[in-house]
């Protein structure tokens, strides 16, 4: 006899959540994988092959990754302020942290656009002073990936700072360890997890982004195109062969990663005691 669950509706919820990921999730999904069934493995792989669309692989994935990195950093450094200290105006600092998800992409493309163009305020500064020029270069993606994804970094670690227990810091201290030390050896290892949770989202966020990065980006092939970009030219061109194998492609390249992430956070929680 089997025994039954503590909490009950089990099944219309795994129920709900499977009709869900089959309606919004499995059937688009493969629906573009069924679309590639309609080329060959040589016309697939030419078109992956070409320079255009490895270039473009190159700008999407490095852009991304570089502004997931500093996004978590800087997003950490945010959640922490948040959490352990109080200032005038934290609840506004509060909104403005989730100002880009409310925010259309495209108005934050072409804001950013217009301050870091070579004759924008930031743009002009920088230009004048260092010679670094934002605007229409991979720079520009990234400035705009760092804009859209700190949110998830903040979001995801604020929680876990919020139910850290301050005596553990504490004890540290009173055993002789330096703030350094407390840092490292107690506070680090149990915020690691979030924090890798909060980089693979940006980090897929990241990938993904279109409507932010198409203003700031100059689009010039080889240089800063990406691959949502190259995929919508493929698609005005009528090139639906072309899209499909650039956009599987990105799918699977995009899953395997996440999938990697999600392993090693996995692990890093085994290690650490959590799971």
């Amino acid at each position: 006899m089997s025994q039954s669950s503590v909490m009950p509706g089990f099944r219309p919820t795994i129920g709900f959540t499977l009709f869900y990921l089959g309606l919004v999730v499995l059937i688009p999904l493969s629906t573009l994988v069924f679309k590639s069934f309609e080329l060959n493995w040589d016309d697939y792989v030419h078109i992956i092959t070409s320079k255009r669309v490895l270039s473009s692989f190159r700008v999407s994935f490095t852009t991304a990754l570089i502004a997931a990195s500093i996004a978590s950093v800087f997003g950490f450094i945010t959640a922490w302020v948040l959490v352990r200290y109080s200032f005038f105006g934290k609840n506004i600092f509060h909104a403005l942290i989730d100002l880009p998800f409310a925010l259309p992409t495209a108005v934050a493309g072409i804001v950013l656009a217009t301050i870091f163009q070579p004759s924008g305020f930031l743009g002009k500064l920088l230009m004048d002073n260092f010679g670094i020029q934002i605007a229409f270069k991979p720079a520009g993606i990234v400035v705009a990936l760092i804009f859209i994804s700190i949110p998830f970094v903040v979001r995801t670690v604020e929680p876990v700072l919020l139910e850290f227990e301050t005596t553990m810091e504490e004890a540290g201290s009173s055993l002789g360890a330096s703030r350094l030390q407390v840092f490292t050896k107690i506070i680090f290892p149990n915020i690691f997890p979030a924090l890798l949770t909060g980089f693979a989202l940006a980090f897929a966020r990241g990938v993904g982004e279109y409507g932010s990065v198409i203003f700031i980006a100059g689009n010039i092939p080889y240089v800063s195109e990406i691959v949502p970009l190259l995929i919508v030219i493929k698609l005005e061109q009528f090139d639906i062969k072309g899209a499909t194998a650039i956009a599987l492609t990105m799918l699977v390249i995009s899953f395997l990663l996440l999938l990697l992430i999600n392993l090693l956070q996995l692990w890093v929680r085994k290690r650490s005691g959590q799971l």
